[in-house]
């Protein structure tokens, strides 16, 4: 298990970014339970993307891909099997969750290229947390088709050939953004309605479609510039960049799990659901869960230490 983890974190960059133009930034964060992640984060101002990408404790890989272009931001999420719970596959599961990206959420491409870190050993805290965001995925996209929206989908989520998923309110915004024909925009997904379907917990039959969910907290990442007064030669003042806002984020996604098991011929959605960890059968629910300081009102990345808590004894209870 291990070793398929640390082969994936080290092949995840080099599968994405070309060569040309690229930069490299490794911060150290502390997540809320105390436990330092690595983050390792790239800018290519030849293609002006960004990746930013980090493996969580149980094992699981987090990439977020930005392609400020094409106004396409991509959370995609390799999670590794649970032996201990009866799941023995070798490849990990992989979603991917695209949306639309709102160009002041995350520095630009040429920004990254000149960030300059003095000491790498040092433990990065943010110095803001964003509202948590939660996404209904009411989309699944169809990765032969999503060259018209950005040909990076395409690549990115090769490994999520029908887990990757969408909104059709970003659809609708990307058409209006960058001129594109809402109904050729609209030919690369297919409607999955997900109030129709029960959560999983609750879905008798493993082999019955169900609504599923997975969250994403990412600790630090680089999400504004900092500006300051001067004067310049002439005496005259101005603003300049003197450094970089920092945020962590929050993200929590539903979506319909209908996922065809490729060496049993059957639908296993159910069982595909159960595997993800963090604790997934909490949706709407996430928002009620207050930090220990009760400062927020929402816990945000705080979730992830609630919900982890009781993620064992629920997929326990499910299983047997």
């Amino acid at each position: 298990m291990m070793l398929i983890s640390k082969f994936l974190f080290s092949l995840c960059l080099a599968m994405v970014l070309p060569v040309d133009c690229l930069s490299q930034l490794v911060v150290n964060v502390k997540n809320k339970g105390g436990d330092i992640i690595k983050e390792i984060i790239t800018g290519n101002t030849t293609s002006d993307v960004v990746e930013l990408q980090f493996q969580n404790t149980d094992g699981t890989i987090i990439n977020q891909f930005i392609d400020f272009k094409s106004e396409v931001q991509i959370f995609r999420a390799y999670v590794l099997w649970e032996e201990e719970l009866g799941f023995t596959r070798n490849k990990p599961f992989t979603l991917c969750f695209v949306s639309r990206f709102n160009k002041n959420e995350f520095i630009s491409s040429d920004a990254m290229s000149k960030l300059r870190q003095k000491n790498p050993t040092a433990i990065r805290t943010p110095e803001e947390e964003k509202v948590p965001e939660m996404h209904i995925m009411d989309l699944q996209m169809n990765l032969k088709k999503t060259d018209v929206i950005s040909p990076n989908i395409k690549k990115f989520c090769k490994e999520a050939n029908i887990t990757t998923y969408a909104k059709e309110s970003d659809i609708k915004i990307w058409s209006q953004a960058l001129g594109q024909d809402m109904n050729l925009l609209m030919s690369t997904v297919k409607r999955i309605h997900p109030e129709k379907y029960t959560n999983c917990k609750d879905t008798a039959a493993i082999t019955s479609p169900c609504l599923c969910h997975y969250h994403i907290c990412v600790g630090w990442y680089p999400c504004g510039l900092k500006y300051c007064r001067g004067k310049d030669s002439a005496g005259r003042y101005v603003s300049y960049r003197c450094g970089i806002k920092t945020c962590r984020r929050f993200l929590s996604y539903d979506f319909v799990i209908a996922v065809l098991v490729p060496d049993s011929g059957k639908y296993y959605q159910k069982l595909k659901c159960l595997h993800i960890r963090p604790n997934l059968f909490v949706t709407n629910e996430v928002k009620n869960l207050q930090p220990k300081d009760g400062n927020a009102e929402y816990c945000g990345c705080d979730c992830t230490r609630y919900l982890e808590n009781g993620a064992e004894e629920n997929i326990e209870a499910i299983m047997s």
